[in-house]
């Protein structure tokens, strides 16, 4: 059996939701993704955005898995990177070949973009998600840093 991948667009927003729910619940956080849900105007806006990205597989009208990229311009050449923000599959899908299958779509829409890299970040524990991506890309180590916005 194949594996169906779709990018959502504006009128997505109740899958889009789902994904939402479901990042939350594999990430164990769902007051994250679902305690303030943004209004349905802004999600129609960010999904009608050409450098954001949010693709998912569906069965059965379910969300099974997905992932939320952004597409960032460079200055030093004129090219593109991709940043996988988020990337789940339901507990109960697993080890299917979903993550796989999402990855493999935005690699496609990627080279037709003009991208020359995906990138992903992984935490350090989390062995499914670094073995999947060790199968699929050069490993790079670096350190990661969230620095404050001042209000």
């Amino acid at each position: 059996m194949s594996i169906v991948t779709r990018r959502l667009g504006p009128s997505d927003l109740p899958l889009m939701r789902s994904l939402n729910a479901l990042f939350g619940e594999a990430f164990g956080e769902p007051a994250t993704y679902g305690a303030d849900p943004p209004t349905d105007s802004y999600l129609a806006d960010l999904l009608a955005k050409d450098h954001v990205i949010a693709l998912v597989t569906v069965e059965a009208g379910v969300v099974t898995g997905g992932l939320v990229a952004y597409e960032l311009d460079k200055f030093e050449q004129a090219r593109r990177e991709i940043y996988i923000y988020d990337l789940a599959v339901a507990e109960a899908q697993r080890r299917r070949g979903i993550a796989t299958a999402l990855i493999q779509h935005l690699g496609r829409l990627g080279a037709e973009r003009g991208a020359w890299v995906l990138y992903v970040q992984a935490d350090h524990g989390d062995d499914p998600a670094i073995a999947l991506y060790e199968g699929l890309g050069a490993r790079e180590e670096v350190l990661h840093f969230d620095i404050r916005v001042s209000t």
